[in-house]
C-alpha cells in the first residue's frame, strides 16, 4: 500500500536536519563528531523573555489563541516594523503571527499559488522554499547567483527569470546559506524590474535581520521599494535574533487581503500559535535589546575566525559573509580528488560525506541549496568548537590527492 501522495515524491527532507541526524547517529556510535549542520544559536533565551512566558502561564493565558495571533503579539510586531524598519503595518489587519517563519511562508504560498504558478528562487537558497512550492503545485524557477555578486540576485537575472506565469519572488537577506546581504541599490534595482510585473508578489524573508556584520545597516525590501509595499510580504521571527528557535514564533506584515487569506489557511492547519510563546515574543520585541547586540557581536567574531582559518586552507574559498551565521565554502578544487583509500570525490555530497567520515565534521553539501560545489557550515557555536573544526578540516583536506 502507498501512503504518501504523489506530490511528495519530489520533496526531500531538510538537508540540514538530515546531516544533524547523521551526526547524532555517529555520536551515538561513539564517534567524536562536531555538528555544524543546523543553524541554531547556541545561546540561552534571555531571562526576561522566559520570565514573561512564566508569568503568562501563571496568569492562565493558556486558552486557544486567535488564529491571526494575539492582539498583544500583533501590536508588538506592528510596533517593531514601525520602529526598526519604517514600515506601517496595522496590527488588526496587516499582521499575522504563526508557528515559526516557515509556517508564515507556507501560509502565503498556499493562499496564493495556483497549479503551474512559478516562484523565482535565488540559489543558494533555504531548501524548504522549493519544497513548499512543489507541495503546493507551483513551479520553482532557480536563478543561480555568483560568488562575485555576493550570492545576490541581480536585477538582470531577475528580469530574465520572470515569465507570464511568475507569481512570487522570494528574497532572503541576510541569507541562509551564504550570508548574502542586499544593499540599497540592488534592492531598488530589483524593485524597478518588479514594477513592470504587477502580478508578481514579493516575499522578503528577513529572519536574520539582526545578524549583520561590518557595520552594515539593515533595509527591508518594502522600505527600499515603497511603491511595491502593497504586494510585498515582510517575513520575520524571533528564533534567530533572540535565541528562541524552540518557541516557534514567526510573523509577517503585508497587505490586508493577503493576510486575511493566510489567516484562513492557518485556521485550517494549526489555528494560532501557543499563547505562552506569543507572550514571550512580545517581551522579546518590546523589551531590552542588549542581548541581541551581544549575540551579534559573538556571531561576527566567529565569522571572522572561520574566514581567517579557511583562507589558510589550500583549495577552499570563502568570501566573508555579510550576515547570518553560516559559511558557504567553495570546494571546487577537491572535486575529482581521491581519498587515501582511493575513493573519488565526485561532488560536494561526496565531499561532505568525506568530512564526516575523515574529520568528524557534519556539514551540509551545497547541492541541497542548488549551488555546487560548496558546503555549508553553521558558525552558531563557540569559538572553541569552531577552532577545533577548522583544524580538523585542514587536516582532512591535506590528505586528499588532487590530480
Amino acid at each position: 500500500m502507498t501512503y504518501a501522495a504523489a506530490r511528495l515524491a519530489t520533496v526531500k527532507p531538510s538537508a540540514s536536519a538530515a546531516v544533524s541526524q547523521a551526526a547524532k547517529a555517529a555520536k551515538a556510535a561513539g564517534r567524536d563528531v562536531i555538528d555544524l549542520g543546523l543553524g541554531e544559536p547556541d545561546f540561552d533565551t534571555p531571562a526576561h523573555i522566559i520570565e514573561a512566558a512564566h508569568q503568562a502561564a501563571l496568569a492562565g493565558d493558556t486558552r486557544y489563541p486567535p488564529t491571526q495571533g494575539t492582539l498583544a503579539a500583533r501590536q508588538a510586531v506592528s510596533a517593531k516594523f514601525a520602529r526598526e524598519n519604517g514600515l506601517d503595518y496595522a496590527a488588526e489587519t496587516d499582521v499575522i503571527v504563526s508557528n515559526g517563519a516557515k509556517q508564515v511562508i507556507f501560509d502565503a504560498l498556499m493562499a496564493t499559488l495556483e497549479p503551474g504558478d512559478e516562484v523565482v528562487l535565488c540559489a543558494p537558497y533555504f531548501g524548504q522554499y522549493k519544497d513548499m512550492v512543489l507541495i503546493l503545485g507551483g513551479v520553482p524557477v532557480t536563478v543561480k547567483a555568483k560568488a562575485e555578486d555576493g550570492f545576490c540576485l541581480t536585477p538582470k537575472a531577475l528580469a530574465d527569470a520572470i515569465t507570464p506565469k511568475t507569481r512570487w519572488i522570494i528574497l532572503n537577506s541576510p541569507s541562509n546559506p551564504a550570508g548574502a546581504t542586499y544593499d540599497d541599490a540592488t534592492l531598488r534595482g530589483l524593485g524597478a524590474v518588479l514594477s513592470d510585473h504587477p502580478r508578481v508578489l514579493i516575499l522578503s524573508d528577513e529572519i536574520y535581520e539582526h545578524i549583520l556584520f561590518d557595520g552594515r545597516n539593515f533595509l527591508s525590501f518594502a522600505a527600499a521599494c515603497r511603491d511595491l509595499k502593497d504586494r510585498t510580504l515582510t517575513v520575520n521571527g524571533v528564533s534567530k535574533a533572540y535565541a528562541m528557535t524552540g518557541w516557534r514564533i514567526g510573523y509577517a506584515g503585508g497587505p490586508a487581503p493577503l493576510i486575511a487569506a493566510m489567516t484562513k489557511v492557518q485556521s485550517q492547519i494549526s489555528s494560532g500559535p501557543c499563547t505562552i510563546a506569543q507572550a514571550a515574543a512580545v517581551a522579546a520585541l518590546n523589551g531590552p535589546q542588549d542581548d541581541v547586540r551581544r549575540f551579534n557581536a559573538a556571531f561576527e567574531a566567529r565569522r571572522n575566525l572561520v574566514v581567517d582559518r579557511i583562507a589558510q586552507i589550500d583549495g577552499l574559498t570563502l568570501d566573508a559573509p555579510g550576515g547570518a551565521f553560516y559559511a558557504y565554502i567553495g570546494c571546487a578544487d577537491f572535486i575529482g580528488a581521491r581519498t587515501l583509500d582511493g575513493k573519488v570525490i565526485a561532488d560536494d555530497i561526496d565531499f561532505a560525506a568525506y568530512l564526516l567520515d575523515a574529520a568528524g565534521i557534519a556539514a551540509v553539501p551545497g547541492s541541497a541549496y542548488e549551488l555546487s560545489p560548496y558546503f555549508r557550515l553553521s558558525t552558531a557555536t563557540s569559538a572553541e568548537v569552531l577552532d577545533k573544526a577548522m583544524t580538523r578540516l585542514a587536516e582532512a583536506t591535506s590528505k586528499l590527492k588532487k590530480d
